[in-house]
């Protein structure tokens, strides 16, 4: 979820699935060995993915300042691919018993899983307490890392998210509105800027995930933080009662118009530029969106305008509003074999400075802690550093622990739910089937 100049990129990862279709099969040792398979690796090598620069980016400054030392003694050396072809980039260094120092994990948790019970990954745990930096790492990335990769740290969370609702205040104020804390309140609001001409919410139907995050919101509020790792454990399914009740409730949002007209056709460029045009009230969105904010010429409301606000409560729910869905990127993961002491002070010295390097010179907000005073671009900024801070529990998205086939079901048929031509039972039935078939 890199704060990154590629729009289409940024909708992409927003989307991605955490979880594959079927278990990823690593290709069987051939022989051959690569320069992270030493006990001593000559370079800090680091397998990045072409589109994304921000990590490079910090890590090459970082080479140059802070971490001069152990780039003298270790040079850092970058290699690219292409996202799509990352995957099987891993499996085939995996196979070679070549895997680099560093690497961009794979797009499926299930590829990284593999890897570290194959002991081909570093456990992150034991190696950043043994070097005293474990408690770099903000509380709330550690346990969203651990959500996804089976309760181990298997990543460095080089890029930290959280999601909520961005708001306009001069919006709100201007209509009396306060900021929702419940559904109610929330379902409320929307009905009181209908009334007035406002557009409630910009949402891209296009992309089908701003839509699905609101199903899940509404069902960690609703059912509890453990409500998908229910259906993915096989221990509820989204068809009954209490899950079809959420896709009721975001689909009656579009019922009653508050994403506005034609929002299957609406794209993520489109639905951004809405809000920070002023045409709509809200929007769902992670915090990767406080690049689009900070900029002046996409941003004509204004930064001081715009709010962050959690998902609402539901009253009666087992939820907690301070329960924000959240997501690490593309982690980084390292070889095991090749974490020695040389990758020991690089490490180390990543964990104490690439939180305040990154936020300082990008504006990307990492799940490092941020250990000098870095001056925010706005207030939202801040609020949104704020609440990662003190965030303990985050929970995931409405996708993350699906396969690829039920994915692709939930986002593409979302738009259909809120324009009304497919029934909340009807959206869960699909997306259910596509999870149970094999």
């Amino acid at each position: 979820m890199t704060i990154d100049s590629s729009a289409a990129r940024r909708a992409r990862i927003a989307g991605m699935t955490a979880s594959a279709a079927a278990m990823v099969v690593l290709v069987s040792a051939c022989g051959g060995t690569g320069e992270g398979s030493t006990s001593s690796a000559k370079n800090f090598s680091y397998l990045s993915v072409t589109e994304n620069t921000t990590v490079k980016t910090a890590l090459t400054t970082l080479s140059k300042g802070a971490c001069k030392t152990a780039q003298n003694a270790q040079p850092l050396k970058v290699e690219t691919v292409p996202q799509a072809s990352l995957d099987q980039k891993l499996q085939l260094l995996a196979g070679q018993d070549g895997l680099p120092v560093q690497f961009a994990a794979g797009n499926a948790p299930t590829l990284t899983q593999q890897l570290y019970k194959s002991g081909k990954v570093a456990d992150l745990e034991k190696e950043l307490k043994k070097l005293g930096v474990y408690d770099q790492l903000e509380p709330a990335a550690l346990s969203t890392i651990k959500a996804l990769y089976g309760g181990k740290v298997a990543v460095l969370p080089y890029e930290y998210n959280i999601e909520g609702i961005f708001y306009n205040k001069k919006v709100f104020d201007d209509n009396g509105i306060a900021v929702p804390g419940t559904w109610d309140e929330l379902v409320a609001a929307s009905a009181k800027l209908e009334a007035k001409g406002i557009q409630p919410f910009s949402a891209s139907g296009q992309q089908g995930w701003p839509l699905t995050r609101l199903i899940s919101g509404y069902l960690y509020r609703s059912l509890g933080p453990d409500a998908l790792q229910a259906v993915a454990d096989g221990e509820a399914k989204l068809t009954d009662p209490g899950y079809v009740k959420a896709a009721q409730e975001v689909a009656d949002l579009g019922k009653k118009g508050y994403f506005g007209k034609g929002v299957g056709s609406i794209d993520y460029d489109t639905s951004m530029n809405q809000f920070l045009a002023g045409k709509a009230a809200m929007l769902y969105m992670g915090s990767w969106a406080l690049a689009n904010i900070a900029d002046e010429k996409q941003n004509t409301v204004g930064a001081d305008n715009v709010g962050f606000m959690p998902f609402p409560a539901v009253s009666g729910g087992k939820g907690s509003v301070d329960q924000y869905p959240s997501n690490v990127g593309l982690g980084i993961a390292l070889g095991a074999k090749s974490f020695d002491k040389k990758t020991g002070a690089w490490v180390s010295c990543i964990t104490k400075n690439y939180g305040s390097t990154a936020l300082k010179d990008q504006g990307a907000i990492s799940g490092f802690k941020v250990n000098t005073d870095v001056e925010d671009s706005n207030e939202v900024t801040t609020q949104v550093r704020d609440t990662i801070s003190s965030s303990q529990q985050n929970v995931l998205w409405f996708e993350a622990l699906f396969s690829t086939k039920a994915t692709t079901v939930s986002q593409t048929n979302a738009a259909s739910l809120v324009s009304g031509s497919m029934s909340a039972e009807k959206f869960m039935q699909t997306v259910q089937d596509a999870l149970s078939s094999k």
